[in-house]
């Protein structure tokens, strides 16, 4: 993967457009990924989701974790959507962490309505990430459901704390000009299938069935 520069690294966009954010390891990228993200650009109106592979999870062991062009090569496979761009821009700025991604973000594109997206097993454990206040103050949140995570991401810290700033999930399409916090919680995508699961006990990638 050829170097870039923060700005090359931060993909196509114009004033206005209301951009959903899915950040993650990718380790491998696999059909939920995509599912979510298209479940996302109809539920919240967004024109694009940008897939923010990450150098390294700060919450997860990567001993294991493939490379950053191979999971990015992966992943522009998977996506096949023109709704859906792969950015490596937290290895360009050098961060794992999403509170820098999204100030990063939040100050060379001002112009754009950011939508942080996460499912329900992220809630569920947001509190641990870092600084997560200050990402929740600045972009609005939505959380895609995954059963069976939904009452222990409600009952989370972070859903509690946040609880007085969250949207009717009839009102998503609102999420991306409202002013942060602000969070939707959004029920009836159906997946049951994660990058866990996927991988084999040495780390590899499963084949393909």
């Amino acid at each position: 993967m050829q170097s870039q520069s923060a700005a090359q690294a931060i993909p196509f966009h114009t004033n206005g457009m209301r951009i959903g954010l899915l950040g993650g390891s990718f380790n491998p990228p696999h059909a939920a990924h995509r599912a979510i993200s298209l479940f996302a650009l109809k539920r919240l109106k967004l024109d694009r989701v940008w897939w923010l592979l990450t150098p390294g999870n700060p919450l997860k062991d990567n001993g294991r974790l493939h490379g950053l062009a191979e999971r990015a090569d992966a992943a522009l496979k998977i996506a096949d959507d023109p709704r859906i761009d792969v950015s490596c821009l937290e290895a360009v700025i050098g961060t794992r962490y999403t509170v820098d991604t999204i100030i990063h973000l939040r100050r060379r594109v001002s112009g754009v309505h950011f939508v942080w997206i996460m499912g329900a097993d992220n809630l569920a454990q947001f509190h641990r990430w870092q600084n997560w206040r200050r990402i929740a103050a600045e972009v609005p949140i939505a959380v895609i459901d995954r059963p069976p995570q939904s009452f222990r991401a409600l009952a989370a810290p972070a859903a509690q704390a946040l609880a007085r700033y969250r949207l009717p999930a009839n009102q998503a399409t609102r999420l991306a000009d409202q002013r942060a916090p602000a969070w939707v919680f959004l029920t009836g995508l159906k997946l049951d299938m994660s990058s866990t699961g996927l991988r084999n006990p040495d780390g590899s990638w499963k084949a393909k069935k």
